[in-house]
């Protein structure tokens, strides 16, 4: 890991603690570094879903062709119509960050649109809570919240047992140093 650094500053992503706050839903237009078409046969229930659920808004919509969704800077999702949706999830995912104080709200309205859509939450090796969830297009979306990083932790031994370690407070860390 010689060639990694503390880069946190290039994502919208919040620092992981008890105290981390979500960042407002981004509202700029860029160039999508990343994004996921994901094809719905009822492009209305679909936006629904993604809104009231999942957390997204219309970033904008071309009628009958596709919804643009959003929720935080490189959070971009593309509903596009299909004649119908994959019968079963694919052991495939597509996972968004998301900050712990989301995670039951994430789960209970999810829950609340579609009783069986949510499996989790469930913490990770890596020092994450993840919540997957089935939308309606059988899409299956990870949302992925960090957690405080605790150094005496197992999670903090299994990072370190693959050479990634906290930075300090003067930049050390990932087994560099950067200014």
């Amino acid at each position: 890991m010689t060639d990694y650094y503390n880069a946190f500053e290039t994502s919208p992503v919040p620092a992981p603690g008890p105290d981390a706050a979500a960042p407002e839903l981004f509202r700029g237009i860029y160039g999508m570094p990343a994004f996921v078409t994901i094809p719905t046969s009822d492009l209305a229930a679909s936006v629904d879903f993604w809104i009231r659920g999942l957390g997204f808004f219309e970033l904008f919509s071309i009628p009958g062709q596709l919804v643009h969704l959003r929720r935080w800077a490189f959070q971009d999702v593309l509903l596009v119509p299909a004649a119908s949706a994959p019968k079963e999830p694919p052991a495939m995912s597509v996972s968004f960050a998301c900050v712990l104080s989301q995670v039951d709200s994430l789960v209970e309205d999810c829950r609340a649109l579609r009783p069986d859509s949510v499996d989790g939450p469930r913490d990770t090796p890596w020092n994450t809570r993840d919540v997957a969830v089935i939308t309606p297009e059988n899409a299956r979306i990870v949302f992925t919240a960090a957690k405080p990083f605790d150094p005496a932790s197992e999670e903090a031994r299994n990072l370190a047992a693959v050479g990634i370690t906290p930075p300090d407070d003067v930049g050390h860390g990932d087994n560099e140093t950067h200014a």
